[in-house]
């Protein structure tokens, strides 16, 4: 199977003292090199110059250096959604929320989420582990808005267009190196809201 080869770099020396961000380069590194299944929690800690017991104390398991940096984003969603004004529709309530978090969360990430992805694609466990994260923030987001009175249907319409807009909008940010991702974000809604109005066919 082809690899799927980026170069990914962070701004941190390996030998810096800190730990988890050495383990989590020495991690991506060998995944995009040799391939995820390939890789060896004990091949990992060598790399970063640290002992499997350290690695350990940092990540569940090897999948976690994919996945754990994302563990909180449920959480932090639920907060922005929680906070924002009265008097929004579900659909502006969630356009509220990830536009904020598009805008906060992920300054400096883009790299790293470019490598992430190219790993995942070649590992049909880990695209499993996405779909679920990705369902499991639909479910905060629905939850979110039945806390705020909306009926079941309609807060389950408007988390899962939200996670959609959500990921289009991220491949979307990746894919690219101008555009920010709360702009693709705010963007994508905007095309949501014009679906439904009288447009010529494209040809």
């Amino acid at each position: 199977m082809a690899r799927h080869v980026i170069t990914y770099t962070r701004t941190m020396s390996r030998w810096e003292p800190d730990a988890r961000g050495r383990l989590e380069r020495a991690a991506v590194e060998l995944f995009l090199s040799r391939g995820f299944a390939d890789t060896t929690v004990p091949e990992i800690a060598e790399r970063a110059g640290l002992t499997t017991r350290t690695f350990f104390r940092h990540f569940a398991d090897k999948r976690e250096v994919l996945f754990g940096a994302e563990a909180e984003l449920p959480g932090v969603v639920s907060g922005v959604l929680a906070d924002a004004p009265p008097g929004l529709t579900p659909l502006e309530l969630v356009e509220f929320g990830l536009t904020r978090v598009a805008a906060s969360r992920f300054d400096g990430l883009r790299e790293f989420l470019r490598a992430r992805r190219s790993i995942i694609v070649t590992d049909v466990g880990l695209q499993e582990r996405e779909l679920r994260k990705n369902a499991g923030l639909g479910d905060v987001i629905r939850n979110s808005l039945a806390s705020r009175g909306f009926d079941s249907l309609a807060a389950s319409i408007a988390a899962r267009i939200a996670v959609a807009i959500f990921t289009l909008s991220l491949d979307r940010w990746l894919d690219g190196d101008d555009d920010s991702f709360a702009s693709l974000v705010a963007e994508a809604f905007a095309t949501t809201r014009s679906i439904d109005l009288p447009q010529q066919p494209t040809k």
